[in-house]
């Protein structure tokens, strides 16, 4: 076991040497597997970790709000994420976005609402454990339930921003009175007290009972509904943890974006595998890791994560996760796909013919043929 006390140094074996500083120990402790990578780490991989508390935070009245987008990790194209907080009551108020919306509770519970196209609505109650999703261009809100919320918000695009969304409040700022009262019907000093700019995140009272809220359209409620149970849905369980995929197949509203729920035991693995469609985007709940990315061509980097860290793998890259600590490593993996697919290297072997693998990897027949032929994404 490793002396916490110990200041780590760019060291492995006899190779390296100390380094007597200046330098930001507390990181080098955070990260040391860019320290002092493994003899099998060669090459230099782009960026593929930025810690959400790196991140500027956007504090308002009733919550706060920071990201990680394209600008803070780079090589993250495809997805865009944003750790947001509501008080007791408070609002992330009306408004719409360009992308889709994907969201999982991290802790605390909320009122989500929504009316589409058709005028059709949608308002539900969710907690810890529950994701939503908003298709692009359909207008919502969210408001926090008496014990406040803190929730993760993906989205298909990653350079989207949560300071360039469509707000109710702005779109009414910036429009001439006198066309708001004319679309309205109403009387120029109906509108004396309207917000002359965006009011973004605000405080509230606590909505009432679901049931007491709720508004009849005429055109009905969604077809769809847009929140799931995530933590409710049985998980795969494994040797070495449990998942949980939530794609379009079980929640057929999420029609560009999935993810899996991951949880390894100590010592466990998320198994070495690829996705063949897409990059990934994780964000890390709770414990701790390291994840090796083979990037082809003998290129490989090792990085470690804690929670609140957002990691990213791009396109069919080989890569395992592995717990490093005394307590699961939770997980989410996310991509611009409706559907989840990887690839396990196990699988593809197993289902391979056993000769072929034996004589690439110079092993026995034996040992190939000893590989299980079904899929494993987790193991001890």
């Amino acid at each position: 076991m490793s002396n916490p006390e110990r200041i780590p140094q760019p060291e492995r074996g006899l190779k390296g040497g100390p380094d007597v500083g200046p330098r930001n120990v507390a990181l080098d402790r955070q990260n040391p597997d860019l320290l002092a990578p493994p003899s099998t780490d060669r090459g230099t991989l782009p960026n593929l970790k930025f810690s959400m508390s790196m991140a500027h935070t956007r504090i308002e009245d009733g919550g706060w709000t920071r990201e990680v987008t394209q600008r803070e990790l780079p090589i993250a194209s495809e997805l865009a994420g944003v750790d947001m907080a509501l008080d007791p009551g408070a609002y992330r108020e009306l408004h719409w976005h360009k992308q889709s919306e994907w969201a999982y509770v991290l802790s605390g519970s909320c009122r989500i609402g929504a009316v589409d196209q058709e005028g059709r609505n949608f308002l539900e109650d969710v907690e810890k454990g529950d994701l939503w999703f908003f298709p692009r261009g359909v207008p919502h809100h969210i408001q926090a339930l008496d014990e406040g919320v803190e929730f993760l918000l993906v989205f298909d695009d990653g350079q989207f921003s949560e300071n360039a969304t469509f707000m109710m409040s702005d779109f009414f700022a910036h429009t001439p009175r006198s066309v708001i009262a004319k679309n309205f019907g109403w009387t120029p000093e109906q509108l004396d007290r309207l917000p002359e700019r965006e009011k973004y995140i605000f405080s509230g009272q606590v909505p009432p009972p679901l049931e007491r809220d709720q508004v009849v359209s005429p055109t009905g409620d969604v077809p769809r509904t847009f929140k799931h149970r995530m933590l409710a849905q049985e998980p795969e369980y494994f040797n070495g943890g449990k998942a949980r995929v939530v794609d379009s197949t079980n929640f057929s509203a999420a029609d560009s974006i999935c993810a899996a729920l991951v949880e390894i035991d100590p010592g466990g693995l998320r198994e070495l595998h690829w996705h063949p469609t897409d990059d990934e985007w994780q964000y890390y709940i709770s414990g701790q890791g390291r994840m090796g990315v083979f990037a082809s061509s003998g290129e490989n980097g090792t990085f470690n994560y804690q929670a609140g860290d957002v990691g990213y793998v791009p396109f069919a890259y080989g890569h395992y996760v592995e717990n490093t600590g005394n307590e699961p490593l939770v997980f989410l993996e996310m991509f611009r796909n409706p559907k989840f697919e990887d690839i396990s290297l196990s699988q593809w072997m197993a289902n391979t013919p056993p000769q072929v693998s034996a004589d690439t990897l110079n092993l026995p027949r034996n040992v190939v043929e000893s590989i299980p032929k079904t899929k494993a994404r987790i193991t001890a």
